[in-house]
This record gives structure tokens, sequence and C-alpha cells, in this order.
């Protein structure tokens, strides 16, 4: 799986580069990410504007993160079109990660 990765202000910047996050691809991009915070990477923004579909599976392994994070870092999202935005308030995850509109919004959420 690629992905495009940057750093800004002490936070990984880390954009799939995949059109879809399912089934097929959900373990590979849980242990990319993980693999980040093992590095010590404890301040990850996840931007998908390249995302257009992600699945229940890509949801179970956004929350994995965040449980590995929890208590050592943040993790934060941007750039969510409206359907994936509709998933997360649907299933009430809205309320449980940081999202921003673009990557200026979740770094200054993150950051305070």
């Amino acid at each position: 799986m690629n992905f495009e990765i940057q750093s800004e202000s002490g936070v990984e910047i880390i954009a799939p580069l995949a059109r879809r996050l399912d089934a097929s691809v959900a373990a590979v991009f849980k242990q990319e990410v993980l693999s980040f915070i093992q590095q010590g990477k404890n301040s990850i923004l996840l931007d998908f504007s390249h995302v257009e579909f992600i699945d229940s599976s890509c949801l179970g392994a956004l929350v994995s993160i965040l449980k590995t994070l929890s208590g050592r870092g943040d993790l934060a999202l941007c750039a969510l079109n409206s359907n994936i935005q509709n998933m997360f308030k649907l299933t009430r995850m809205d309320r449980i990660f940081i999202i921003g509109s673009d990557r200026a919004a979740a770094l200054k959420l993150m950051l305070g």
C-alpha cells in the first residue's frame, strides 16, 4: 500500500494513496500506521483526501490504532468526503476521533 508521508510540527501526516480502504487492505493499512507508532511517532494525522470509500474493516482498524495510542499520543483524521463523514456520524465515531476539514484544521485541533 502506498502512502504520502510528511511531518509538520511534530505530527506525522500519513495520506493513504488508495481510493478504497476496505477489507482487502485494512490489515496492511493498520500495520503501516502501527509501524509509525512503534517508531515513537505518537501524533498522527491521517489525510483521507485520496480516499473515496472506507468500510467497517477500515473503521475497525482506525479504532484499533486509536486504542494503541491511548494515553500516549493523538490520532486525527482530515479530508473526509461526505460519504465517509456520514459513516462516522451514523456510527457516532465522529465523537471519538479528532476530525478536521483539511490538514490545517486538523493540525490546529491537535496542537491547540
